[in-house]
């Protein structure tokens, strides 16, 4: 295929992306979605500013250290996530275009899980609401990855066409055109 009609094709698939990343976001979907998110960053502030604080504080040496090091990721996991909710609730309310969106989503680092907590030698001393809180928070975080790679990526694109018949309009130009260059 010539450049031309490659260049075409990924703007297809950019603007097929960006629509569908639009209706994602009008959803009930999305909307459930981010009310859990929002809700898992309030519930870990509430608790590590609270009862967590009072309760690593009759850890061991070692599960402290855990203590500390695994509420530093969860905390850093639910931030990705609540950035990435509130980018995706600002496209919603009109507040960001699609490719406003598009162009600051690689702020948001959500491939970067920061470790596995049960890597920890400590990780089962840890008080059990924290355990409960990374693991809601990892399986949320796996769920919005699992969305975030639907709404952005190319194969989802050219699943989805943007127009049936500008979809072949477009094969044949590329197939004529190969023909032509022959």
């Amino acid at each position: 295929m010539s450049d031309q009609v490659h260049r075409q094709n990924d703007l297809q698939q950019d603007a097929v992306t960006v629509r569908f990343a639009e209706k994602f976001t009008q959803s009930p979907q999305f909307s459930a979605v981010f009310n859990e998110g929002m809700a898992l960053v309030e519930e870990t502030a509430a608790y590590l500013d609270g009862s967590g604080r009072a309760e690593s504080r009759v850890l061991s040496r070692m599960a402290s250290l855990s203590y500390a090091t695994e509420s530093m990721r969860l905390t850093t996991r639910l931030m990705q996530l609540a950035s990435w909710l509130l980018l995706h609730r600002a496209v919603r309310e009109g507040e960001l275009t699609s490719d406003e969106a598009r162009a600051e989503k690689h702020k948001v680092k959500l491939h970067e899980v920061f470790g596995k907590p049960q890597e920890s030698p400590a990780y089962g001393e840890l008080p059990e609401m924290l355990r409960e809180l990374i693991a809601r928070s990892l399986k949320l975080y796996n769920r919005v990855e699992a969305i975030d790679r639907m709404l952005y990526s190319k194969t989802v694109s050219a699943i989805v066409p943007e127009n049936a018949v500008q979809n072949q309009v477009s094969k044949l130009q590329a197939a004529f055109g190969k023909l032509a260059a022959d």
